[in-house]
């Protein structure tokens, strides 16, 4: 049942991103950035967790995820540090999945050569 939640979540997220690019005249980017603060805003509601829950990768992997880990960072970090965790609880909450981004970035561009068009 989680495999047919993850995909019924991550699919409703993608259906929404290929409306708003159908349908309005935000960027990609626009749209992107929208993803990352819906996220935030839901976890510091106290949603998006409920939501991870239900549908697994199906929530955790978008864009939207990422905005959740770093509002559950910086709430996290706010605890223990005060006002400063909303300077580095984020990126601190996040490190892991940055780090990994920027690795396999550096390993795919040392396998393939970029060409011209």
């Amino acid at each position: 049942m989680t495999y047919l939640w993850a995909f019924l979540i991550g699919g409703l997220f993608c259906m929404i991103g290929q409306l708003l690019i159908d349908y309005t005249k935000l960027t990609p980017a626009r749209i992107l950035v929208g993803y990352v603060v819906f996220g935030v805003i839901l976890g510091a509601l106290g949603i998006y967790p409920a939501l991870i829950e239900l549908a697994g990768a199906g929530a955790s992997v978008p864009l939207s995820g990422f905005g959740n880990l770093l509002a559950k960072g910086i709430r996290e970090d706010i605890a223990q540090n005060g006002a400063l965790g909303i300077l580095t609880g984020g990126l601190t909450s996040a490190a892991g999945g940055i780090t990994a981004a920027m690795m396999f970035g550096l390993l795919a561009s040392t396998i393939f050569r970029a060409k011209e068009k």
